[in-house]
């Protein structure tokens, strides 16, 4: 029996890739990025001192970057 592990950046349902953030004190940056829609966002910070913006990663477009290599002037 062979197990295959996929980076977590792999896998399908992988949290950061949501285009929407719940932001507030108590998440931190970029804040529980799980949402699809700024109305699911919404919904849930409803009532609480969180509020709702746009996953960095997501809207930026950030990949994973290897080292860069060694430039002369």
């Amino acid at each position: 029996m062979v197990f295959t592990a996929l980076p977590a950046s792999a896998q399908p349902n992988d949290p950061y890739d949501y285009p929407y953030c719940l932001q507030g004190k108590q998440y931190g940056l970029p804040g529980l990025c799980q949402f699809t829609s700024y109305q699911q966002c919404q919904a849930t910070a409803y009532g609480t001192f969180s509020y709702c913006g746009i996953n960095p990663r997501f809207a930026y477009g950030w990949q994973p970057r290897g080292r860069r290599p060694y430039q002369e002037r």
